[in-house]
């Protein structure tokens, strides 16, 4: 374990007042550079709600040096960017490969003092930013939050929405934007994080010479230094949970938020829930408890409380209430902010289940816990969790930025979280008991109910109708590629693709075949002491029967609920003693292992592994507890727009019978025995069709002999089960198709039509022509012209999924509904526009730069280099394509790429599914 998380780390103030942060880690040629900005959401008022996070979507519109989309800019770089707005901040983050870091920090100052806040831009903006609150209203969860939010905190700006409300958006008005800019934009109300591959000395001239000549500016005043939340969760790099509002990014953890407009709530009682009866799916219990700031001293206490509360199968309310069969799930997190904090507890309650009993019973535990107090056993299992998942969740180089930057915006110490780990260290029994009779009472506690009121969807179907589109639709011209080159910093761009390929440890995974057919591969990395775990097993969900849809992942969902030796509390508390992590995902080719521990519980970790995969038990009990978990899993699913439209959208392309047409439904998850799990698990479970990956700090010999041990008595019996995947024609015309899901506030579509598998000789052409369509939200031509020009979708993707027997082409969109049919119609001419004149030499040049240094910073990050390393080998690849995929991407010609474009874009032949609310149907989009 490192002796500290800021090792290194040095601070510098500028004369100008910004504040740099600087971390060099040298274990691969990459940096991340981000800007956090001490303003949020916090430094708001109703009437102005979101004008924070409008701001930061503005942030990519160009400067008046350069007027274009800074998305493409950063795309043209290779720059994995982002960002997002939270209660206490807003932060911009980039991670490229070394020689590009000052390029990078150009792009930053430049938009510090000179961003570009037109009205034009500002008002397809909007719309972009109310398609994407639209999105998250979609959610009850989200709903009954802003309810309780707004009760706990009635008069601070910690009760409002952190993306805002539509009605607030709609006024904003360019001159309240700039005004916004101008007072919290500014050097000394901000902090630059650098980490990676560079040397100090060099780097802070540089970032004197670029930032030091913009100016403070004297107006920012006491409102601008506000900071951002601070717990991270495990795997994760949230600033603080159900926090964060991104311009970019279409994955969101729900908001704290409010909403007013159906709670009745008396004004006195704190005791009488908020009650929302609103459409949707599950029934849903929240608890919000408010919680001193983050640099009080009960915050680390506080932490323990809920990893012992929430964390695991043997967790307090766990037991209390998912193992009794009262709820399907519950959550709960500690958000420490710079002027308070809450704790927060969500229950998804079963069907037919009563909120008050739940409720009393959720009060009866925590009442419970605070008498009879909590074991020293319990304590330390919590601080050895709570403490690894801080080291396991802060391994690549822009976790740990995001962990300094976070620190130093709320606390003003980038140093906190050491200081925290130390005091979470000394936390005693009789603290966390303290903290619970303290904070956890009942007259502090705001409850919220939601109580769907539509009948719950039990499944999905529609019948596909075809039209052609009918909607009168010209693109604009396509952004120059030559624009781009213009605007970009100095970068020696001729040594790209040979730059970081050189230099990543091209020391390749060893790899080694036990005489029972399992694959393994090693590759040693001692930058961290802590190991990565990637598996995986040919047991997906291809092989669910039809009337047994959802068995696999039975199956999967359910290896850790009890061996032959062990039971499901057991296996639990060992992986929880040592805050190791192991899961199992079914999806269509196969079955999903990921783990993680700290480097000296490896061999606990491949115990566990390999105890579960060859003697679980599946008792009854558990089976039956998950049967109800997964029933009410569906429901909420099926109330989702984005995976009702991929369920029929899968449907439509795919026929029955064939193995990616079938999907769980209500009734064959009640069909699925516990002798049926047995034998899928005996027929699919087998040491020859299993692969596993690692990657950290272990011995080579060690580790080997150690799998060898756990595994070398897996025995294989008969032939692995195969499938053959039948050729599915493409539809003859547009198939439109438009399932209703009732009061709905964001539509979902989904356009495409099968595609092509991982050994097509095109596949590397198509990903270059892909990443010229829409495999970046701002700077692709879908994402420049839907997006950023007309503003009619919050995200627009396309990709070539190419598995190893199928492949599909797909593009995703979330739009108002009432966009929804002009986005189509534009997404189509795209198409059309690139089929028939096909890209320019320009814009294959930049995207094969963007690929290639996405891939590089990719390895540098030791879960994505596992999951490469084990994907290679699923797939039957060279090993050395690890390194090899880089020269494939640079070969791609021009003429490939258009080639494929004739090949496989074909906007007439096209299945378009839309799944929203009504005003859809109404409207026929077509």
């Amino acid at each position: 374990m490192p002796s500290t998380l800021t090792e290194n780390v040095r601070k510098t103030v500028l004369e100008n007042g910004l504040t740099v942060l600087t971390k060099e880690v040298h274990t691969a040629p990459v940096v991340t550079v981000q800007v956090w900005y001490k303003v949020g959401s916090r430094n708001e008022e109703p009437g102005v709600n979101g004008i924070a996070h409008q701001l930061e979507h503005m942030m990519f519109k160009g400067t008046k040096n350069r007027p274009i989309q800074f998305g493409r800019l950063f795309s043209a770089l290779g720059s994995d960017s982002n960002a997002f707005t939270s209660y206490d901040q807003t932060a911009y983050y980039g991670t490229v490969e070394r020689n590009k870091l000052k390029a990078l920090l150009v792009l930053e100052a430049d938009r510090m003092q000179n961003s570009q806040i037109e009205p034009e831009q500002l008002a397809s903006e909007k719309r972009v930013v109310i398609s994407e609150l639209q999105g998250y209203e979609n959610s009850p969860e989200y709903r009954l939050n802003r309810a309780v939010m707004q009760a706990v905190f009635p008069n601070h700006a910690y009760g409002l929405p952190v993306g805002g409300t539509k009605a607030d958006v709609e006024k904003f008005e360019v001159e309240q934007v700039q005004k916004y800019y101008r007072n919290f934009y500014t050097p000394d109300n901000a902090v630059l994080v650098i980490v990676g591959d560079f040397q100090t000395a060099n780097t802070l001239e540089t970032i004197k010479e670029v930032f030091g000549k913009l100016p403070k500016r004297q107006e920012a005043g006491g409102r601008g230094q506000g900071a951002g939340g601070r717990r991270q969760e495990a795997g994760g790099i949230s600033p603080s949970l159900n926090t964060q509002h991104s311009a970019l990014s279409t994955q969101h953890s729900t908001l704290n938020t409010q909403h007013s407009a159906r709670a009745k709530r008396p004004a006195n009682a704190n005791s009488t829930p908020i009650v929302l009866r609103e459409p949707g799916a599950g029934t849903l219990l929240q608890v919000v408890y408010p919680l001193p700031d983050a640099n009080q001293p009960d915050v680390p206490a506080l932490d323990v409380m809920d990893y012992i509360l929430t964390e695991g199968r043997n967790s307090r309310l766990y037991q209390a209430l998912v193992e009794s069969g009262l709820a399907s799930e519950v959550t709960a997190s500690v958000t420490s902010l710079r002027e308070s904090g809450w704790y927060e507890v969500l229950v998804t309650v079963g069907a037919k289940q009563d909120l008050k009993k739940i409720d009393s019973v959720l009060s009866r535990a925590i009442a419970n816990v605070a008498e009879k107090g909590v074991t020293s056993e319990e304590v330390e299992r919590a601080k050895t969790q709570l403490t690894a998942d801080v080291i396991l969740s802060n391994r690549d180089i822009t976790s740990q930025a995001m962990r300094l930057g976070t620190d130093e915006t709320t606390v003003g110490d980038y140093s906190y979280t050491d200081r925290y780990l130390a005091a979470v260290r000394l936390v005693k029994p009789t603290d966390v008991v303290a903290v619970i009779n303290k904070y956890l009472t009942k007259e502090a506690r705001t409850v919220g109910f939601f109580e769907p009121t539509q009948k719950l969807i039990t499944e999905v179907g529609d019948k596909p109708d075809s039209a052609q589109t009918t909607e009168n639709f010209s693109p604009g011209a396509p952004v120059l590629p030559s624009e781009v080159g213009k605007y970009l910093p100095p970068v020696d761009l001729a040594r790209d693709a040979l730059f970081a390929v050189k230099d990543i440890a091209q020391v390749l995974p060893q790899e080694f075949k036990f005489t029972n057919g399992l694959r393994i591969l090693l590759l040693p990395d001692h930058s961290t002491p802590t190991v990565t775990l990637s598996g995986h097993i040919q047991a997906g969900t291809e092989f669910d029967p039809d009337e047994q849809a959802g068995i696999a992942a039975f199956v999967a969902e359910n290896l850790l609920s009890g061996t032959d030796s062990k039971d499901v509390f057991t296996i639990a508390k060992i992986l929880a003693e040592r805050g190791a992590s192991l899961d199992f995902e079914a999806y269509r080719e196969g079955v999903r292992i990921e783990g993680d521990s700290l480097a000296e519980d490896l061999p606990i970790l491949l115990e566990i592994l390999a105890d579960v995969v060859k003697n679980s038990s599946f008792p009854a009990k558990e089976l039956e507890l998950h049967r109800q978990q997964t029933l009410t899993d569906l429901q909420l699913e099926l109330d989702e727009p984005s995976e009702v439209a991929r369920r029929i959208f899968v449907q439509s392309i795919y026929p029955k019978k064939h193995p990616l047409h079938t999907f769980p439904t209500e009734e064959s998850l009640e069909k699925i025995q516990r002798q049926d799990v047995i034998d899928f698990k005996a027929k699919h479970y087998r040491p020859d069709t299993t692969v596993l990956a690692l990657v950290g700090d272990f011995d080579l010999d060690k580790v080997r002999s150690l799998i060898k041990n756990e595994f070398g008595d897996w025995e294989v019996s008969g032939q692995a089960a195969t499938l053959k995947y039948p050729t599915v024609a493409m539809p003859e015309k547009i198939v439109s198709v438009n399932p209703v899901l009732p009061d709905k506030a964001q539509a979902v579509t989904y356009m495409g039509y099968t595609g092509i598998n991982r050994y097509d000789p095109r596949f590397h052409s198509a990903l270059v022509l892909n990443q010229i369509l829409g495999g970046d939200t701002l700077s692709s031509r879908l994402g420049a012209e839907v997006r950023d020009r007309q503003g009619l979708s919050y995200g627009i993707y396309s990709s070539f999924q190419a598995g190893k027997n199928s492949g599909t082409f797909l593009i995703e969109m979330q739009t108002s509904p009432e966009d929804s049919s002009k986005a189509i119609a534009s997404t189509r001419q795209i198409l059309q526009q690139i089929h028939q004149q096909g890209v320019t030499a320009l814009e294959v040049e930049t995207a094969k730069r963007t690929l290639i240094s996405n891939y590089n910073v990719s390895l540098a990050n030791p879960e994505e280099l596992t999951d490469r390393i084990l994907i290679n080998e699923v797939y039957g690849l060279d090993k050395l394509e690890l390194h090899s995929f880089t020269d494939k991407i640079q070969k791609v010609t021009l003429e490939q790429v258009n080639q494929a474009a004739r090949e496989l874009l074909h906007p007439d032949q096209i299945v378009v599914v839309t799944a929203g609310p009504s005003v859809l149907a109404e409207k026929s989009i077509r």
